[in-house]
């Protein structure tokens, strides 16, 4: 049994002052006010997670499939305090998919903070496609889908595609199992868009970039988002993908239907996607932004410090928010009775000082991690 005394947490919408939390066989089993006139500056707050992300510390898991790099993955990103995420692929051939599913099911026995695959294409809009590699861009086939869901086994948990371009049979099977469906790299119109979350699908892969705009007289995917009362939609909050002030409009609009993911790529110089760091981002050898150098905790700090969003929803964004699209919010992404015990403790400038996974405390390389 283990126990946080005086400490500062977040219960979903308020930072409580002098709590303590008592966590036994990895999850929290009470949360009590100390009585106490000592002041602590000190946060605990809910394991981050990432639905949308490449790789870490040199390793992209797509040029390099193996479970060696997806346990250094894992490792990085707990060094990060990001307890949950999703392995992203880009568009690519069968082949490559097929080597990062075989990885992640060998791995799911071991998996720690990995919860499975976010496919990003390869159904997706060429028109639309930004750093995707087009000659693996295509339209969806059930027959495909339905050996891709049977080969998956379960790891595949959510899939971005372009629903303009695919039959509803498509949307419907993939629903149907249990996938979480991202409208994303579309340019679907404002109608089609609202059709298509009207007809299920669940959310949006980040919001602005890669997709038809907001314009006057044809509103796009953004303003469908923005007006539909439950579909919701990832943002990267780099500054380099989407402006600081549209960000801020954006939460503004969306309140508890907007998240933060990192789009974390990596150095690469092999296979189609060679991501090369450029003041602050990645980029392709062309020039095309590729990916972020983010991680969440740095996302969380960009809402607070340049979007006017206060901490405790900054934090939701990181947390409770994905954890709730993706249907896991009893267990993970907030500090409540019976959930594990996944924490990150923050110093009042909001420095990540430790990192608790199922309650036990992670080994950090500091050097590496903000």
């Amino acid at each position: 049994m283990q126990f946080f005394s005086n400490y500062n947490y977040f219960d979903g919408n308020h930072i409580k002052r002098n709590q303590s939390i008592t966590i036994k066989n990895g999850k929290i089993i009470s949360i009590n006010t100390v009585d106490t006139n000592e002041h602590n500056d000190t946060f605990i707050v809910p394991g981050f997670i990432d639905l949308q992300i490449y790789g870490a510390a040199g390793k992209l898991f797509s040029a390099q499939p193996s479970l060696e790099n997806i346990i250094h993955i894992e490792d990085e990103l707990l060094n990060q305090g990001t307890t949950g995420f999703l392995i992203c692929l880009a568009t690519n051939t069968p082949e490559v998919f097929n080597q990062c599913i075989d990885v992640v099911k060998t791995h799911r026995k071991y998996s720690r903070n990995c919860l499975g695959l976010h496919l990003e294409g390869p159904f997706i809009n060429p028109k639309k496609r930004g750093a995707h590699v087009s000659k693996y861009i295509r339209k969806a086939s059930l027959d495909e889908i339905k050996k891709l869901v049977d080969f998956a086994d379960g790891t595949v948990k959510m899939i971005t595609l372009a629903p303009e371009l695919q039959d509803d049979e498509i949307i419907e099977y993939l629903l149907d199992h249990g996938i979480v469906i991202s409208l994303g790299h579309s340019d679907a119109t404002f109608d089609e868009a609202t059709r298509a979350y009207n007809n299920g699908i669940q959310t949006t892969t980040h919001l602005f970039n890669a997709m038809s705009p907001i314009l006057h007289r044809q509103p796009g995917i953004p303003t469908a988002v923005f007006n539909h009362n439950k579909a919701m939609a990832s943002i990267i909050a780099d500054g380099h993908h989407v402006d600081f002030e549209v960000v801020k409009l954006a939460q503004k609009l969306m309140n508890d239907r907007l998240f933060l993911i990192t789009d974390a790529v990596t150095e690469c110089h092999e296979g189609p996607y060679r991501h090369h760091l450029i003041n602050g981002k990645f980029v392709m050898p062309d020039g095309t932004l590729s990916g972020s150098a983010l991680t969440m905790l740095q996302a969380i700090k960009n809402c607070v410090d340049y979007c006017e969003i206060d901490l405790p929803t900054a934090i939701n964004m990181a947390t409770y928010y994905p954890a709730k699209l993706i249907q896991k919010e009893s267990s993970i992404g907030s500090i409540a009775l019976g959930a594990q015990a996944n924490l990150v403790i923050l110093d009042k400038k909001l420095a990540l000082e430790k990192v608790f996974f199922r309650g036990e405390e992670i080994k950090r390389d500091k050097a590496s991690a903000i």
